[in-house]
């Protein structure tokens, strides 16, 4: 019997957004193995400590209450404040009650992804990610860069941060990313490496929101749309994307 080890085809690098929309999950959905980045600068009010759900006439802000920081801080030592932000947070949920088919299990998902003891913004994410991709039934194993003890080349550029971490996990033939990189990234030194640069570009479709809204609005955290859809038809919606 010939052994052939498991060849990681796709790699799909991020850093680690709080309950993100459905192009993040695509991209984990669509990739065999799935990075946290977190040993860069962190941007404040970004997507990683906060997100976007309905509220009356618009949408509102989902966050995590962070401690203070310089600004060099890079986002592996963001640390969360110690003060009890989840029951703001799930308060904030009951507008979706009386309408969102879905709320009892959606408020389960939330509840078990901000409940864990994390202190600091990265290990925090990835549990709600986790948690999310397990009610959805996505295989995902969360791995965090600066927990990994990865050696990479030193990067020259900002773009070499993914290729090197491709070339040290070796066995990869193809890095994606969402569609905003196509002008940072340049494609020559992957295909100089092997490595096929591909941009994934999801398709959102409008669902009901049930009158919660004036009109729809698109590209809400994934909250908003486990409240009106069910694993099954969230899982078509991450299926439909184009490569660019």
């Amino acid at each position: 019997m010939f052994y052939c080890e498991r060849k990681y085809m796709k790699i799909g690098i991020m850093q680690p957004y709080f309950f993100p929309y459905l192009g993040y999950f695509s991209l984990i959905k669509h990739t065999d193995r799935f990075i946290l980045f977190d040993p860069v600068q962190f941007i404040k009010h970004g997507w990683i400590e906060r997100n976007r759900i309905l509220k009356q006439g618009g949408w509102t802000y989902v966050a995590v209450p962070l401690q203070k920081h310089t600004r060099e801080t890079i986002i592996k030592d963001i640390l969360i404040r110690p003060e009890n932000w989840q029951d703001k947070l799930l308060a904030q949920m009951t507008f979706y009650k009386k309408r969102a088919p879905f709320y009892n299990q959606t408020l389960d998902v939330v509840k078990q992804g901000i409940s864990c003891s994390a202190t600091d913004i990265t290990q925090l994410n990835a549990h709600v990610l986790q948690t999310v991709c397990d009610y959805l039934g996505i295989n995902f194993k969360a791995e965090i860069f600066s927990k990994m003890q990865l050696e990479i080349e030193a990067p020259t550029a900002p773009d070499e941060w993914a290729l090197n971490i491709c070339k040290a996990l070796g066995n990869v033939d193809s890095y994606w990313n969402p569609p905003g990189g196509i002008t940072f990234f340049d494609r020559d030194k992957y295909q100089k490496a092997g490595i096929n640069l591909v941009f994934q570009k999801i398709n959102l479709q409008p669902y009901s929101q049930r009158g919660l809204a004036d009109a729809f609005v698109p590209g809400l955290s994934i909250i908003d749309v486990m409240m009106f859809n069910s694993p099954e038809e969230i899982n078509k919606m991450l299926d439909n994307y184009n490569k660019l």
